[in-house]
């Protein structure tokens, strides 16, 4: 293993979200900066933040805060206040891209290299490694035999995306929304423009598709590989979500909070906080916003990974439509639907609708207005009405357990209270002890178990008195009332957060020379790679536009899908290449880069 722990990371749009995360089982949650995030529409104020890292803490949860855009000259030294800003509320780590932030003066907070660096190398790693990076992001196109080979010749904790959407282009590495909208994806205004609907032709303007999301992925749902995950050297399991309701991140964090618990355990690895959660829900990722599952490449390539036919949350299949009248219709489906329901289908056209469910009687449905359908029509449920109503009430408990002595010394009585991390508080009382009329061991008992508003959980409960002493209930409460207020307090001294590795100077990075895709958009970025041995250096796309270079690297290959890759000895195209995707005035190019199985997406300027 490359650390002492196993973290199951959670998104949070806002402090709502990373509330209901850290109850939810998140062993850290990642949150945008005021300023700077990849997520600009995700943006959370240092107020917000430092009351998220007061309720994280509790539980020994951690809060990485993203500062993961590029960084114009004039917003550095904003964005060197704002990291310190940061550190002061208790963030736990800054989530960047920039390698200008490593040339200023910054707190003593640990770095994680976002997965906007575009990881995707050993030699890479190791240099972030050496630069003082404590975590990196792996790529989500990595196989598992990659992911094993960077745990095997680094140190550094690796994390990697387990849940949620997927960026068709290795990230830090599309330039199509800043091509086409001046909307860069690496200052956080991505336009996504792989979620539209292309018609794809030939050189001879044959077309091959129409109206079809081809650069549109599945989300990604790794919750069968965890194990192997864990035995490959990762290190934080990250789901995907910044922009996600909390609905969402409680549901898909408990779902994943389970399976690891049964898997650490079955390993006898510790988790990375503490806490055991209790849930008012059985956690269903299908029922949250999905485009369908994969796996993605983590296997190798597979055909199962795109969502060609919309870009939207389809929804869990319930049943075929059955016999319709005029305003209702039959559902052959074992699924029971509820009033409220969202239900969705796929129209003459190929195009999804959707539509709200009124009433239902049985299996009979009647909708709010009477969609187009037909029989033998699949349906699919994308809004569970019964499911959110739950999620939308408090739907998790996070405790942690404690082991309580209650015992009589020469002028009183002693209550100790030991928490599951070892934290321990002993409260004294002098009291004129008298025997009792009556035991007392299951009152006393009784009393000390009563933590049911506080974040504890009695564990063992031991009664060693040396007689049976008469103990009024009033004195056992304050005694655990003051007890529990001294092991939150003590909780809060003990937590510690780490300190940021230094760099190594001499540490030189794996490329002598860096082009557009090295993303460097201002000079402290450029001094730094410069005295780390970068000898030529390009200027980031959004900076200085390159006319006719790609825009987009991407693993998801067009030519595989239809069939017609040489690699895998598929079959022969009947079209005539340079192929091209079409989408209003906008016109794209596709290259096929075989040695390195990639599709590279240019802008057709003819």
């Amino acid at each position: 293993m490359n650390a002492r722990y196993v973290e199951l990371l959670s998104p949070a749009k806002d402090l709502a979200c990373g509330i209901e995360a850290v109850n939810h089982g998140a062993d850290a949650v990642y949150i945008g900066a005021p300023k700077f995030g990849a997520r600009s529409a995700a943006g959370n104020s240092i107020a917000d933040i430092e009351q998220l890292c007061t309720h994280a803490h509790l539980y020994r949860s951690r809060i990485y805060v993203a500062l993961n855009t590029l960084l114009k000259d004039n917003e550095l030294e904003e964005a060197r206040r704002m990291a310190w800003s940061l550190y002061e509320a208790g963030v736990d780590a800054l989530i960047v891209q920039d390698m200008a932030l490593l040339e200023m003066d910054l707190p003593p907070i640990p770095l994680h290299a976002s997965t906007q660096m575009d990881n995707r190398t050993v030699e890479k790693v190791r240099f972030l490694e050496q630069a003082g990076f404590s975590q990196v992001v792996l790529p989500r196109e990595f196989t598992i035999e990659e992911i094993r080979n960077v745990a095997q010749q680094t140190h550094v904790a690796l994390e990697v995306f387990i849940h949620g959407a997927l960026c068709v282009s290795y990230s830090g590495q599309c330039y199509l929304s800043a091509a086409l909208s001046g909307r860069s994806a690496n200052r956080g205004e991505c336009a996504q423009y792989c979620r539209l609907p292309y018609a794809m032709v030939d050189a001879d303007g044959r077309e091959i598709a129409q109206g079809k999301h081809l650069l549109s992925l599945r989300d990604l749902n790794q919750s069968v590989h965890l194990a192997e995950l864990i035995d490959a050297g990762v290190t934080s399991f990250k789901i995907e979500g910044r922009l996600k309701e909390v609905s969402y991140v409680k549901n898909i964090t408990a779902y994943y909070r389970q399976l690891l618990d049964k898997i650490l355990e079955e390993k006898a690895i510790r988790r990375a906080s503490d806490g055991t959660c209790r849930f008012t829900f059985t956690p269903q990722p299908e029922k949250s916003f999905n485009r369908g599952f994969t796996s993605f490449f983590l296997h190798g390539r597979q055909r199962e990974i795109t969502a060609f036919d919309t870009p939207k949350s389809q929804g869990e299949y319930v049943g075929q439509v059955k016999e319709m009248k005029r305003n209702s219709f039959t559902l052959a489906g074992t699924s029971v639907l509820n009033n409220g329901d969202g239900l969705s289908f796929f129209n003459a056209r190929g195009e999804l609708e959707g539509f709200r469910v009124n009433r239902v009687e049985a299996n009979r449905i009647y909708p709010q207005e009477m969609p187009v359908l037909r029989p033998k029509m699949k349906l699919y449920r994308n809004f569970d009405q019964a499911f959110e109503k739950k999620l939308a009430k408090p739907s998790a408990e996070r405790r942690m357990a404690v082991d309580i002595t209650f015992s009589d010394h020469a002028f009183g009585f002693t209550l100790e209270m030991t928490d599951e991390s070892g934290a321990r508080v002993a409260i004294a009382r002098p009291f004129q002890k008298e025997l009792a009329q009556k035991p007392q061991t299951e009152n006393i008992r009784t009393q000390l178990a009563k933590l049911g508003n506080t974040p504890f959980d009695p564990r063992e409960i031991r009664i060693g008195l040396s007689s049976d002493f008469f103990v009024p209930s009033s004195l056992i409460a304050e005694m655990r009332r003051e007890a529990v207020e001294r092991l939150l307090s003590l909780r809060k001294i003990n937590y510690r957060r780490e300190v940021r590795k230094k760099t190594e100077t001499e540490a030189l990075y794996p490329l002598k020379k860096l082009t557009y895709l090295g993303n460097v958009l201002n000079e402290k970025a450029k001094a730094f790679y410069q005295k780390h041995g970068v000898q030529a250096i390009e200027y980031a796309y959004e900076r200085e536009k390159n006319p006719g270079v790609p825009l987009m690297f991407t693993k998801h290959c067009l030519r595989y899908s239809f069939g017609w890759c040489p690699r895998f000895q598929q079959g022969k195209s009947p079209f005539r290449e340079p192929y091209y995707l079409v989408w209003k005035q906008v016109k794209l190019r596709l290259a096929f880069d075989c040695k390195h199985c990639q599709m590279l997406v240019y802008k057709d300027d003819k």
